[in-house]
C-alpha cells in the first residue's frame, strides 16, 4: 500500500491528530514516516515596536527552534510504537512548496496533514497551505480537519479521505 508517509507538522492540535493517524497507518502498512516542519522566516526588514528595533535573526532562530520541536515530537511518537521516522526541518517562504519538495526528495508516496479549517476573511488573509499542497502535489494527500465548534461527532475524522489532485 504505502511505504513512506510524509507528515508535515506545525505543532498544532490538528497537526498532532494528523500525525497520530499517519503513525497508525504507517504501522498498519509497515511504512516509515518522514516528520516535516517548515520554519517560515520573517521577511528581511527592520522591525520597530514601541521605538525598539527587534532583531529578526533572533525571531527566525525561535521559529526554527519551534520547527525542530514539532518535527521531533512526531518522530518520538512514531518511534515509541516502533515506526522508523526521520525528522526533517526546512526553512522556506513557501510552506506548501517545501512540503511537496520534501515529499519528492524523500520518495514519499502519501502526505498526511491537518487543515486548520479557516474560512472567509481568515482564510483569505492567512491562505491555506493544505489547499496549495493539494493543488501542487502529484501524491495522494490525506487531510484532517479540527473538531466542529459545536462539539459534534466527538473526535475529528478525516474529510475527503485520500484525495489525489488531478
Amino acid at each position: 500500500m504505502f511505504t513512506s508517509i510524509l507528515v508535515p507538522s506545525d505543532g498544532s492540535p490538528v497537526a498532532t491528530l494528523a500525525a497520530q493517524a499517519a503513525i497508525e497507518l504507517a504501522r498498519a502498512c509497515g511504512a516509515s514516516v518522514v516528520a516535516l516542519s517548515v520554519a517560515l522566516p520573517d521577511a528581511p526588514s527592520t522591525l520597530v515596536e514601541g521605538g525598539v528595533v527587534l532583531d529578526p535573526g533572533q525571531q527566525n532562530d525561535a521559529v526554527l527552534a519551534h520547527a525542530h520541536q514539532a518535527a521531533d515530537r512526531v518522530a518520538r511518537s512514531a518511534r515509541l510504537v516502533g515506526i522508523d521516522c526521520s525528522p526533517v526541518v526546512r526553512s522556506a517562504r513557501d510552506a506548501a512548496q517545501a512540503i511537496v519538495d520534501v515529499a519528492r526528495e524523500c520518495h514519499c508516496d502519501l502526505i498526511v496533514m491537518g487543515s486548520h479549517g479557516r474560512r472567509g476573511l481568515s482564510r483569505l488573509l492567512a491562505g491555506s497551505v493544505t489547499q496549495e499542497v493539494l493543488a501542487r502535489s502529484q501524491l495522494p494527500v490525506m487531510v484532517f480537519r479540527p473538531a466542529r465548534p459545536d462539539g459534534g461527532a466527538g473526535t475529528p475524522v478525516p474529510h475527503g479521505a485520500i484525495d489525489a489532485p488531478t
